[in-house]
C-alpha cells in the first residue's frame, strides 16, 4: 500500500509570486558559465549543501539514479586534467567537424583545460544505469538521463545561489573518470564541473540569450 503525508506550501498574492518569479529570473539571468577560476578554497559544507540540494530534484520512482563525486585532491584533479586534455586534443584536432570548431570560436576555447586543477572543487556526476542490491542483483532505474539532467539543472542553481561559479565540462568520451574515480559498473559519467569563485581576471563572451519569443509557445 502506498503511503502518504500531508502537504502544505505558503500560498502568495498575485503580486508576491509576480515579484519573486520577476526576482528569480533576474538573479539567475546573471549566471554564466566561467572558465577562469581563483584558487580560493571553498568548504565542503557549502559543497556538501550545493549537492544536497541537486539530490531532491524529482526522479523516476524515486530511484534518485546519481552519485556525485566531490573532488578536492590536487593529485586526483591532476590526474582528470591530464586525461580530459587527452580526449580534447583528439576532439579538437581529429574528431570534431569543421562546424562545430567554428561554433566554438566565440568562446576560445581549445583542448587545454588548466581550470581542472585550479578550481579548488570538481563535482563529477554519475548516472547509475542501474541499482545494485546487496547481493549483486541489478535493480531497474527509469528514466534515468532526463532524472540526472534534472538534478544537474538544480546543482547549478545551487551553486550560483550560494555565490559561486561553474562550467559544465563534457571532456567525451568520459570513461577515464569512471577509472580514476573507481566508480562501479552500473555508473557512468555525465559531467564534469569545476566549482569555485571567479578569478580576479575572469572574463566572459559576449554573446545573447534567446528572447521569450523565440523559446517560449503558448497554447
Amino acid at each position: 500500500m502506498p503511503r502518504f503525508l500531508p502537504y502544505t506550501a505558503p500560498h502568495f498574492s498575485e503580486a508576491e509570486l509576480l515579484q519573486r518569479s520577476q526576482g528569480f529570473k533576474t538573479y539567475f539571468e546573471q549566471r554564466r558559465s566561467l572558465r577562469f577560476f581563483s584558487e580560493a578554497w571553498v568548504a565542503k559544507e557549502v559543497i556538501e549543501n550545493i549537492i544536497m540540494a541537486a539530490s531532491s530534484a524529482p526522479s523516476g520512482a524515486n530511484k534518485q539514479p546519481w552519485t556525485f563525486c566531490a573532488v578536492q585532491d590536487k593529485a586526483i584533479k591532476k590526474e582528470i586534467r591530464v586525461a580530459a586534455e587527452a580526449e580534447e586534443y583528439e576532439n579538437y584536432t581529429a574528431r570534431m567537424s569543421e562546424e562545430w570548431l567554428q561554433d566554438l570560436i566565440p568562446f576560445g576555447t581549445d583542448w587545454q583545460k588548466p581550470f581542472l586543477e585550479i578550481a579548488p572543487w570538481l563535482i563529477v556526476i554519475f548516472k547509475k544505469s542501474y541499482d545494485l542490491a546487496s547481493d549483486g542483483t541489478k535493480q531497474k532505474n527509469y528514466y534515468v538521463t532526463e532524472s540526472v539532467g534534472i538534478a544537474t539543472g538544480m546543482l547549478l542553481a545551487a551553486i550560483h545561489h550560494a555565490g559561486l561559479v561553474a562550467l559544465t565540462h563534457t571532456p567525451s568520451p568520459m570513461n577515464f573518470l569512471q577509472k580514476i574515480l573507481q566508480r562501479p559498473e552500473n555508473e557512468r559519467p555525465f559531467l564534469l564541473i569545476p566549482v569555485g569563485y571567479p578569478a580576479e581576471n575572469a572574463v566572459i563572451p559576449n554573446i545573447q540569450r534567446k528572447t521569450a519569443d523565440e523559446v517560449i509557445v503558448y497554447f
